[in-house]
């Protein structure tokens, strides 16, 4: 599985948005940063309550210069549905991200259980924060659906970074 090291590129990509429009990284990074969360998809409650809590603060993202958009592999039915469904319709919310851009971006693949509300494939959940050069300057990229970073821990780091100019860390890790 590819890792992307922080200060390095972020692989350019671009996805459909439930509301008819596109994003496209490159051509909607922030001021100061760009929050990608990748959310498991439709199925998933815990997805539910972070999207709901990061539509609760996009103005506090916004106030840092930060765009922030939500991507998962649903298809735009299903997606539609995640925006109605938990009331998400002021967040940005990508769909069908490719299984080749999600591993690209070293996202964890799972496959759904027979039987279950699952789509055959799907990501695990994954944020990561891009910088307007397009590097990556913090990921959390998990191979589970539980223990999600909270936000405002986030948004704490941020407000730090942001005063102290603090580079990126993590940047020596081997790649392999």
């Amino acid at each position: 599985m590819p890792n992307i090291l922080p200060t390095q590129t972020v692989p350019d990509f671009t996805v459909p948005l439930i509301d008819g429009g596109k994003f496209q990284l490159s051509q909607r990074l922030g001021d100061n940063f760009t929050l990608l969360l990748f959310y498991r998809g439709v199925h998933c409650p815990i997805c539910k309550m972070q999207l709901r809590e990061l539509q609760r603060k996009l103005g506090d993202f916004a106030e840092r210069g930060i765009t922030v958009v939500a991507i998962s592999m649903d298809d735009k039915e299903r997606a539609q549905k995640s925006a109605d469904e938990w009331e998400i319709d002021d967040l940005l919310l990508g769909y069908g991200l490719s299984e080749e851009i999600a591993r690209d971006l070293g996202l964890y693949i799972s496959s759904g259980r027979p039987g279950g509300k699952e789509p055959t494939i799907f990501s695990e959940p994954a944020m990561l924060l891009i910088k307007p050069d397009q590097s990556l300057y913090f990921a959390s990229i998990q191979s589970m659906p539980f223990t999600r970073p909270p936000l405002d821990q986030l948004l704490q780091g941020i407000d730090f970074a942001l005063a102290n100019d603090y580079p990126a860390r993590g940047e020596l890790a081997e790649k392999g």
